[in-house]
Formats: C-alpha cells, sequence, structure tokens
C-alpha cells in the first residue's frame, strides 16, 4: 500500500494528464466542454475515479460520456505512458453532481432571502400587541424612572 502523499500526488498527476489528452489529443466532435473536477485513486494505486462536469445540455453530457467511456483505454496508456509507475491504474469516468448541488443551493438562499425580506417588510409596520414595556413595576419605581430620565 501507498502512502497517502505518494497516492495524492499520483491522483494529481492523473488529473492533469488526462485533462491534457482531453483538451489536445482527443479529436472527437461529440466530446462537449468537460472539466476534470477531481480524481481519486486507491490506497494501492490500481484504481482511479476520475471526476468530471460538462457544460451543456443532457444530451451533451450524455454523449460525453458516451466518449469518455469509448475512449478509456487510449487514456488509460497515455496515463501509463507519462505516469510511470510499474501497474498503470484502471480509470473510471464518474460525472460530478457538484454543478448541479450548488445551483440547489444557490436556489435555497435564493428562496431564504426572499422569505428574509418579505418578513422584514412585515415586522417594518408591525406594533406591540400590549404596552411597549410590558413589565409591572412597582409605583415608587415608576416615579423614579421618570426623574431620571429628566
Amino acid at each position: 500500500m501507498a502512502d497517502p502523499g505518494r497516492a495524492r500526488r499520483v491522483a494529481d498527476r492523473i488529473k492533469v494528464i488526462v485533462a491534457e489528452y482531453l483538451e489536445f489529443r482527443l479529436k472527437d466532435e461529440r466530446l462537449g466542454f468537460v472539466t476534470i473536477t477531481d480524481t481519486r485513486v486507491t490506497g494501492d494505486l490500481q484504481h482511479a475515479s476520475i471526476f468530471y462536469t460538462v457544460l451543456g445540455t443532457d444530451e451533451e453530457r450524455a454523449d460525453t460520456a458516451r466518449v469518455l467511456e469509448a475512449n478509456k483505454g487510449r487514456i488509460r496508456s497515455e496515463v501509463g505512458r507519462q505516469i510511470q509507475i510499474r501497474l498503470t491504474p484502471s480509470l473510471e469516468f464518474i460525472a460530478d453532481a457538484l454543478p448541479e448541488g450548488a445551483a440547489h443551493l444557490e436556489d435555497l438562499v435564493a428562496q431564504t432571502r426572499a422569505r428574509d425580506a418579505e418578513l422584514a417588510r412585515a415586522a417594518a409596520g408591525a406594533k406591540h400587541a400590549g404596552d411597549a414595556d410590558p413589565y409591572k413595576r412597582p409605583a415608587a419605581q415608576v416615579g423614579d424612572d421618570l426623574d431620571d430620565e429628566s
């Protein structure tokens, strides 16, 4: 088992190699605007999970997934050629759900801001249901409070 630092360095290197391969070497018009977001390697360096996002429609995402799956062997060969470790890790491409999660969180924040603004508008014209000072005080203390304010 490799130490965690080495596994992290190998994962970072695989991320760069795959991103460069997709940008400069893979020529397929079905390949969308792909961003490699993360790469994780198992402790024994035998398997690499590559997370990616695609900017575009659902159809473009599906086409990109098919292109990545079809070219997995070529990409793995390039990784093996450049990384030069004893065994080339198997590759798995996983569509990253990060953009969808971020969009959902942004929607929730917008809804919360709208509710806060609505509550602030309602509170602006509100009055107390009873007296402004609801606490009962002894009569002597009430007179002393009035003298102190002058």
